[in-house]
């Protein structure tokens, strides 16, 4: 892709709007900023070297751009894309142009659980097996800040959001964890979905490798047809392609992970891994194969499963008062991400849940709520419709705030008791995003 005199549109100026900006004046192009925010419009006018503009006027944005990327929150719905399809601008997503620009090859993480804590854990082997290695994506960094690094492999998450404008994406690994309801307020429904996540793989090549989730029937009728080769991982042994893949077993009574790939069989210990949670396995699972057909050291991959502890607002230990234990799982914005959190837990639970909804269905939640949850506590806007779906199977409390949610729980708790965050919801209604809650949440549990 060559910038250089090119005007380019980017839509909304948060952390990847930013990013774009600065690689596209790095390359010679000019940047002109569409945004909806009054106050980031009036800030970023101080910078002489982009045109900053309010997005209200399409037709005027548009005159003389020559290639527009949007920011992943900004949906295909949107004004300026409807106008630019219609004028046959191109659009591109962020990947998409950091692909095209980047001299390393890429190994990409969808799903739609765990693709945070399976980037990092991914990252951190190939970091360790000595490669200068980039890791970022939907994670955090953008991808496109790998641009013009010396880095020799780029490890990102990939959302939905970020494969809607992809052409030519095409990562060497690609990860396919999981799929599940998430994201139907803007996709309209689960088939929609899942084809967008199968994005990732259209543009592989016959030489390049599909890691996917053989338990997840979803994944599997996806992952049919692909271009690429198949590795997968799950919790019974492989069967065919001469039994190549991964599962967990037993040995010695000591649980550990087998790998068989290229007629190699590997073990690696799993019975002291910090992480927590069946779910977080299949993501050791899915990071062990990716780290493997990649060419990390076998001795490197158990080194760092024996230390990797996490990322933060994933099943993170606050605080432990009184004997009991304040876990902060504000990641958990999907119904299935909190069904593998209070799948973590054989004590007593008081969840506390709720923000804005997604347009999933809470049903599936019922049963582990029954069996797991001793109380729950239900707060912003989507509360209501919490408690209809799940306010029968347990003690449930209504609150206005994630402060009186915790003071709640508190006063609610005795020893033995888990205290979880998981909220089953986006945090748009009283927080600026996920991270912002899992901190207040801190902030509050640090105050009892």
């Amino acid at each position: 892709m060559d910038l250089a005199g090119k005007t380019v549109l980017i839509i909304g100026l948060g952390r990847t709007g930013k990013s774009v900006a600065r690689c596209v004046l790095a390359h010679g192009g000019r940047v002109r900023v569409a945004d909806s925010q009054a106050d980031t419009v009036a800030s970023a006018r101080a910078q002489s070297n982009m045109e900053i503009r309010s997005d209200a006027d399409a037709d005027a944005l548009l005159d003389g751009v020559q290639l527009v990327i949007p920011s992943p929150g900004v949906p295909a719905r949107h004004p300026l894309l409807r106008e630019a399809g219609r004028r046959r601008v191109t659009v591109q997503s962020e990947i998409e142009l950091a692909y095209q620009l980047l001299t390393c090859p890429v190994v990409a993480i969808t799903g739609t659980n765990g693709k945070s804590t399976t980037t990092a854990l991914l990252g951190e082997m190939m970091q360790r097996s000595g490669q200068e290695t980039f890791i970022g994506g939907n994670l955090g960094t953008p991808l496109i800040d790998a641009v013009g690094t010396a880095c020799a492999v780029a490890v990102a998450e990939i959302s939905s959001f970020q494969l809607e404008w992809v052409k030519q994406f095409r990562p060497q690994i690609g990860v396919f964890l999981n799929l599940s309801e998430d994201h139907l307020d803007r996709y309209g429904s689960f088939e929609h979905y899942g084809r967008t996540k199968r994005r990732l793989f259209a543009q592989q090549r016959r030489s390049d490798w599909v890691v996917m989730n053989r338990d997840d029937a979803s994944v599997r009728a996806l992952c049919q047809g692909l271009p690429g080769r198949l590795f997968s991982f799950g919790w019974t042994p492989a069967t065919g392609d001469k039994s190549e893949g991964v599962w967990p077993a037993k040995k010695k009574l000591a649980e550990t992970l087998v790998l068989r790939h290229a007629g190699r069989e590997m073990h690696y210990a799993l019975d002291d891994i910090p992480l927590r949670g069946r779910h977080n396995i299949a993501n050791v699972m899915a990071a062990v194969s990716a780290a493997t057909l990649w060419g990390v050291p076998p001795a490197v991959i158990q080194s760092v499963l024996a230390s990797f502890t996490g990322l933060p607002h994933r099943l993170e230990l606050v605080a432990e008062k009184n004997g009991v234990a304040y876990i902060n799982d504000s990641k958990g914005t999907n119904i299935d991400a909190v069904v593998q959190s209070l799948n973590s837990f054989s004590e007593p639970v008081i969840l506390i849940a709720g923000g804005v909804e997604k347009g999933g269905d809470y049903r599936p939640l019922r049963a582990v709520v029954q069996t797991r949850v001793k109380k729950l506590i239900l707060f912003g806007q989507a509360q209501r419709s919490l408690r209809a779906a799940l306010g029968q199977d347990t003690e449930t409390l209504l609150v206005k705030a994630l402060d009186e949610a915790v003071q709640a729980a508190h006063r609610g708790a005795q020893a033995g008791d888990i205290v979880l965050l998981s909220p089953a919801c986006a945090s748009f209604d009283q927080f600026r995003n996920y991270a912002h809650r899992g901190e207040a949440f801190r902030s509050y549990v640090e105050a009892l």
